[in-house]
């Protein structure tokens, strides 16, 4: 051994000491190359310089096959050993491979950096300031991750500008450009359910040359649209008029009125009268963007905003930001309602003209079944099924061959019924994330569908147990918040979008929808960007897919909910298709609905509504929208039989049960 090899445990101390030996021996620093222990690794550095460009960039890099072993196993090699294994990696050649590889990268980084608009030595300095064991290639990726990071944000910063100077809502109402030039003015009706608000609006609409209801539900539309039909003009003549909603069309030649729901509102034809009602759903977290929209954009000389007290501020406070005039009317319920003095407590205390309230389908079609099997007729009302089957369930009720009506709180809206009494079954409902106690708002809405004026003189209230009882007490003689008067919804349309894709080139619906959002101009924060959750969810997916932003836009507003599986598996096969360019026709299969539990025939109907939707708005794609509608009342049809099968086999099971007993 030579004299200067190690002992066998040799100190710090000494290994360095030998390592300062033959790196002077072996001339390293004249290369550039040095020796380094640090972050427990032993590594050789290589120094230089490069020159791109006019960029003149100094470095001090571990190479590729720099790190030499940790600390504990160096110290244990003998000199020669580690000797060879230096002269094996700090080679002229591994010394040039660095400086083309620096070269290289430089050259890269320069010419991304001038894309962005940035000087390439804010990244480029710190090649000779770096003290760290690692190679070289990790050090590089560090700073691409940099640069790409600092120049999405730059993009991003320029993008967010861009957008905000493209679109201010502080703008929103002269979007509108037939209502924004017309003298209008609004005059609202605001009361409790059965004050006889909508009948006067509907009266004044019945009298106008022209004139349009816009409607919160399909439902609902398709009443005041019948209404019309049957009433009579200031001329003396049957009012001509049309239904439309998303997924139907009923078009009457010369039609002079319209029953809408309040998405399909035709902002382009101006008419005398214009019916908004529900306004206080201004105040809707998914919805309300629509009553904004129809506020600002309805193109009526009158305007009446129908709905509860509630909403008086929030209407002061458009009408003078429209700078339209303004009538308030408030009015009173016509017939008294009151609390029962104690709860039901008993299905025998049920009677005739009882509404019964439940919050779910299941617990629906459970009190059905208890109430039948009393011997009691039922009519049965929630929100999946279709407007067609609710209004003859309804109907059975108003005609007397239904002595009790049980539903969801899909009552509170529409569908107007000869009520005395309303029975709470509970006073909580899930909101999508957890149970919780309804609003005073819902329970007096709810509450005042009893009593129906011209029916009942007066209309009572209870809870069908103690607790529900008392909680129901409490909450009719709570004093309901008002509708916000600023921060008005506003969704985003299908413009706006393509003006925030042509300054920003960005093609994905999911981030114009987050831009939307976060970055247009909201100067006072009177009209607010929204979107829904669903939409958002949505858009994530359908940007997988090759589709236009009109396309992705349209299906992501399909009325169908994708919570439920068959209607997911439709709503996404409708997207392939489209991103396939296929014709997407209906294959009928009507008996099937012979072999479907209600559930799935509900399901199949709500199938066929989403695809009639669809079609009006892509008939290229989607041409059947006869046999969708057709399939559709045949579905409803289905549902409302098996609803009134079901009825009266527990009736029949209950009279058998008392034949029995007798």
């Amino acid at each position: 051994m030579s004299e200067h090899h190690p002992r066998f445990s040799p100190s710090d101390d000494d290994t360095q000491d030998d390592d300062a030996f033959f790196e002077r021996e072996l001339g390293l620093h004249a290369r550039g190359v040095e020796l380094v222990r640090m972050e427990g690794r032993v590594f050789l550095r290589f120094s230089g310089a490069v020159r791109v460009d006019g960029l003149h960039v100094e470095y001090r890099l571990v190479p590729s096959r720099g790190v030499l072993a940790k600390p504990s196993k160096w110290r244990k090699m003998d000199l020669q050993a580690r000797r060879e294994l230096v002269e094996e990696r700090a080679t002229r050649d591994a010394v040039d491979d660095l400086n083309q590889d620096v070269e290289e990268f430089v050259r890269e980084i320069a010419d991304q950096a001038d894309e962005f608009g940035f000087d390439p030595m804010l990244f480029l300095h710190v090649l000779e300031e770096l003290e760290t064991s690692e190679p070289a290639e990790f050090v590089f990726d560090r700073i691409r991750q940099r640069l790409l990071h600092a120049g999405e944000r730059e993009q991003e910063e320029r993008h967010a500008a861009r957008t905000k100077e493209s679109i201010n809502l502080a703008e929103y109402p002269a979007s509108f450009e037939v209502a924004s030039k017309m003298a209008r003015r609004f005059i609202a009706l605001l009361g409790p359910t059965n004050s006889g608000k909508t009948h006067r609006a509907m009266e004044h609409l019945a009298q106008a040359d022209s004139g349009v209801y816009l409607a919160p539900l399909r439902l609902l539309a398709l009443e005041n649209y019948e209404r019309l039909q049957n009433a009579v003009g200031k001329d003396g003549e049957p009012i001509k008029v049309s239904l439309i909603t998303g997924e139907e069309r009923r078009l009457a030649e010369g039609a002079t009125h319209v029953a809408s729901t309040v998405e399909m509102l035709d902002t382009k034809t101006p008419v005398q009268v214009a019916v908004i009602d529900e306004i206080q759903m201004l105040a809707d977290r998914d919805r309300g963007a629509a009553w904004t929209a129809a506020v600002c954009g309805a193109p009526a000389s009158t305007v009446y905003l129908v709905g509860a007290p509630e909403a008086r501020r929030a209407i002061e406070a458009l009408a003078e930001r429209l700078e339209c005039p303004l009538e308030v009317h408030v009015l009173k319920r016509k017939a008294p309602l009151s609390m029962e003095p104690s709860a039901v407590r008993k299905l025998r205390n049920l009677k005739r003209g009882d509404a019964v309230i439940a919050f779910s389908r299941r617990e629906v079609l459970m009190w059905r079944d208890m109430i039948t099997e009393m011997g009691l007729s039922v009519a049965t009302v929630y929100g999946n099924l279709s407007p067609e089957v609710r209004r003859a369930q309804a109907e059975r009720f108003r005609e007397g061959q239904a002595d009790i009506v049980v539903g969801t709180d899909a009552l509170a809206m529409g569908l107007n019924m000869p009520i005395q009494r309303i029975v709470m079954t509970t006073a909580v409902k899930y909101n999508g994330v957890e149970e919780e106690e309804i609003s005073a708002a819902l329970a007096k809405q709810i509450a005042g569908r009893a009593g129906r004026y011209g029916v009942h003189e007066e209309g009572f209230v209870a809870g069908y147990d103690d607790d529900t009882h008392d909680i129901m007490r409490s909450l009719m003689k709570e004093k309901i918040p008002p509708v916000p008067a600023s921060g008005f919804a506003v969704a985003p349309s299908l413009e706006q979008l393509h003006r925030i894709s042509s300054v920003t080139g960005e093609t994905s619906l999911v981030k114009l929808l987050k831009r939307f959002v976060h970055n247009i101009d909201v100067p006072d924060g009177f009209f607010y960007p929204r979107i829904t959750e669903e939409q958002n969810e949505r858009a994530e997916w359908l940007d997988t897919l090759d589709l236009s932003i009109a396309e992705k836009f349209t299906l992501s507003l399909v009325p169908i909910s994708t919570r439920v599986p068959t209607l997911e598996s439709a709503w996404s096969h409708w997207a392939q298709s489209l991103a396939k360019r296929k014709v997407c026709k209906l294959q009928p299969h009507p008996q099937e609905l012979f072999w479907q539990n209600l559930q799935e025939v509900e399901d199949t109907c709500r199938m066929y509504s989403a695809y009639a939707w669809l079609g009006y708005r892509m008939p290229e794609f989607f041409p059947s929208i006869e046999e969708a509608q057709t399939l559709a009342r045949e579905a409803s049809e289905r549902v409302d039989a098996l609803l009134q099968q079901q009825n009266a086999a527990a009736r029949k099971r209950e009279s058998k049960k008392q034949r029995s007993r007798w």
